[in-house]
């Protein structure tokens, strides 16, 4: 619950004929993507939203993946990481110089979750 301490005044806005109403002084751009919500005051609260690619998408819908990542992240930062050497003996030549085909690898990332979703792991609650 977001309380009126938390937000700025910037002015008063006035929807047009179309229910329209400009958000210029908040700082709103042209094609940015918000989450609207009302509360039962009327009180309208924009949220920005980021897209993402949908073969990352599992990640954001993976609690214990999320973590793990986030806490790498964390040892990062605080210089807490160990050099394991290289991993060259696991190239594979056949493989190394090839482009990654973006749409393609949406496709298969639609695929599997697709055959996911008939067939969870039996780890994933």
């Amino acid at each position: 619950m977001h309380t009126l301490e938390e937000f700025t005044p910037l002015g008063e806005a006035t929807a047009d004929d179309r229910s329209r109403i400009a958000f210029g002084k908040a700082g709103v751009r042209g094609n940015e993507r918000y989450a609207v919500a009302v509360n039962k005051h009327g009180e309208i609260l924009l949220t920005p939203l980021a897209s993402i690619p949908r073969r990352e998408a599992w990640l954001w819908q993976n609690p214990s993946a999320m973590a793990m990542v986030l806490e790498g992240l964390r040892q990062s930062a605080a210089g807490e990481t160990h050099d394991v050497g290289s991993f060259a003996e696991f190239a594979d030549p056949k493989i190394a110089d090839l482009e990654i085909d973006d749409d393609a690898a949406d496709t298969t990332a639609r695929d599997a979750l697709g055959a996911e979703r008939q067939h969870p792991p039996d780890n994933v609650s």
